[in-house]
């Protein structure tokens, strides 16, 4: 008999205050709070104290929040010596985050991983320390050094300096900050879940964050927004798409950016995402992308009755900040860590180990077991 919650699909497995994902009307709220007036009004960090600590902060708690993260803003040297001189230059970026995020739980020895006050600390040390080993194993990789770490940038300005060597302007800022809003939170997508089954044994924070980051890897899920620019990529001009689509539908081939598991209509983090691309690329005067975008997602709509998702508008953004395309699932890892460290948090509160139910469909049992010289 088929299981009709394959994939857990439906199933409910916890309560959270955190986000409220409502699929149905294409609405997303982080504690009550809608992502169009979060984005609208609230950088990062205020969202990032909102997950952590369940209210929006005033003026003298922002500061102190900022003062903390930018207090992080180093590795231990055997992390930055495996980034620099160990990994292979040819790595994966996520397979670097991953093994970096969890080299960081060796060199914290403080131990007593249900303490709350001390995984706060650690939560936030993790999500100052993400960006860095992104950008010293990038850095790396091009034979050159990581400028100077500074405690005047904002985190959206920041990772950008590291990357770049170069203090980035306000409005590119400002987009990669909507980013981080947007990809910060969202219920109980994969990562999410992996990393609270993952802490819900007892473990620690790293390893559950490790094991989120693994997760996000795969192309069905943070993944898919390096896949939307290759697309891209493959189509070459607005006057291809058609075929491409037609191609891709005949074949019965995903089109990679379209459709969620979640949302049965508009994702509401992609008319952001898409504002901010087509303001980008008009400045970079290099509208292709846009238009190919808006052509595929016209011809879903009307022939599949699907609708874009973040991935889709997202890659074009990155694309558009000059971001290696292999980096776009780590910043959604850097983005996304505020909610998996706020989850890892909520989950220890009220801590049950997840051990849900297998559907056995296998051989009929009991089998009887012939001797060896009889098989």
């Amino acid at each position: 008999m088929a299981l009709e919650t394959k994939g857990l699909e439906g199933v409910v497995a916890n309560e959270s205050t955190l986000s409220d994902v409502q699929g149905a009307d294409g609405k997303l709220f982080y504690l009550g709070y809608s992502i169009d007036q979060l984005v609208e009004n609230c950088s990062f960090e205020e969202v990032l104290y909102l997950l952590h600590r369940g209210e929006l902060p005033n003026q003298t708690q922002l500061d102190g929040l900022t003062d903390q993260l930018r207090a992080q803003r180093d590795l231990p040297e055997g992390v930055i010596k495996y980034l620099v001189d160990i990994a292979p230059k040819d790595a994966g970026p996520m397979d670097v985050i991953r093994t970096g995020v969890s080299m960081l739980g060796l060199y914290d020895t403080r131990g007593n991983h249900q303490d709350r006050p001390l995984n706060e600390e650690r939560a936030l040390s993790i999500c100052a320390k993400m960006p860095l080993i992104i950008a010293y194993y990038h850095r790396a990789r091009q034979g050159k050094e990581l400028p100077p770490i500074r405690k005047d940038l904002s985190e959206a300005a920041h990772f950008l300096y590291l990357i770049t060597g170069e203090e980035p302007g306000p409005e590119a800022v400002k987009t990669l900050d909507v980013a981080y809003v947007l990809h910060a939170d969202h219920g109980m997508n994969a990562s999410t879940f992996s990393a609270r089954v993952t802490i819900a044994t007892l473990s620690d924070i790293y390893s559950a964050i490790t094991s989120a980051i693994g997760t996000l890897k795969g192309p069905l899920h943070g993944g898919a927004n390096e896949g939307v620019i290759h697309m891209l990529e493959e189509i070459g001009s607005e006057d291809k798409v058609d075929d491409y689509v037609a191609g891709k539908l005949e074949r019965k081939e995903k089109i990679m950016g379209i459709g969620h598991r979640i949302y049965k209509v508009l994702d509401p983090r992609a008319p952001h995402l898409r504002r901010m691309a087509v303001k980008l690329t008009k400045e970079l005067g290099e509208p292709k992308w846009v238009k190919m975008s808006e052509r595929i997602a016209e011809i879903m709509r009307d022939t599949k009755g699907l609708e874009a998702n973040v991935d889709f508008y997202s890659a074009t953004v990155y694309y558009s900040l000059g971001v290696p395309t292999d980096l776009f699932t780590p910043i959604f890892a850097i983005s996304r860590a505020a909610g998996w460290t706020a989850q890892v948090l909520e989950q220890l509160d009220d801590n049950r180990l997840y051990r849900p139910l297998t559907n056995y469909i296998g051989p009929k049992p009991p089998r009887d077991i012939k001797p060896i010289a009889e098989r």
